[in-house]
């Protein structure tokens, strides 16, 4: 089984992703990809000691990109959307924006 810190990668700072959080209680974060709803939850609940009420995920293509005559293709990556239950603490990663 994989740990928690590689299960979940990084949260995802966006306008949506903190509008997310604020007005639903809902945490983003870029997760691995072979990684299961499951997974996700268990890791959220480890590294940050609250109570998940679901969780959502989406999986992205990787672009093409270019440098000149260059091409190459940026990662496939997948977000997951992960809903506390009510009455949870929401934790702070985000709190200089």
């Amino acid at each position: 089984m994989k740990s928690a810190y590689q299960i979940i990668r990084r949260p995802v700072i966006t306008e949506k992703g903190l509008g997310a959080k604020e007005t639903e209680g809902t945490l983003v974060f870029e997760v691995a990809a072979q990684a299961t709803k499951t997974e996700v939850k268990e890791a959220v609940q480890t590294i940050f000691n609250v109570k998940v009420s679901s969780v959502r995920t989406a999986n992205f293509p990787g672009k093409e990109r270019r440098r000149g005559k260059f091409a190459g293709y940026r990662p496939d990556w997948k977000k997951a959307y992960v809903k506390l239950k009510a009455g949870e603490k929401m934790p702070e990663y985000a709190q200089n924006m």
